[in-house]
C-alpha cells in the first residue's frame, strides 16, 4: 500500500514537530548526573583513604605492643602447684 503523497509532505513537515516532543537528554542533565557520580566516589575515596590512615595508626600500636609483650621474659611459673597434683 503506498502512501499518499500529501500524507507524505504532511509527515515530513510535521517530524520535526514530532522529534522535538520526544524527551531528549540534554547536556546540563548529562553535567548534573556526571557531578553526583564525581561527588559520590570523592567521598568513597576521602573515606578509604581515613580508614587506611587509622588502620596504620592501629598497625603501628599493636607492632608496639607486640614487641615490648616479646621482651619480656615470662618467669617460669609452675602449673604443678594445683589441686589436681596434691599441693606438693
Amino acid at each position: 500500500m503506498l502512501l499518499n503523497p500529501i500524507v507524505i509532505k504532511m509527515i515530513i513537515k510535521n517530524t520535526p514537530h514530532i522529534l522535538s516532543t520526544f524527551t531528549v537528554i540534554e547536556q546540563s542533565d548529562i553535567v548534573t548526573v556526571l557531578i553526583i557520580v564525581v561527588v559520590f566516589f570523592t567521598i568513597l575515596l576521602l573515606l578509604g583513604i581515613r580508614k587506611s590512615y587509622k588502620l596504620k595508626k592501629e598497625n603501628e600500636r599493636l607492632d608496639k605492643i607486640s614487641e615490648e609483650l616479646a621482651r619480656k621474659e615470662e618467669e617460669y611459673k609452675d602449673f604443678t602447684e594445683g589441686h589436681m597434683y596434691g599441693d606438693n
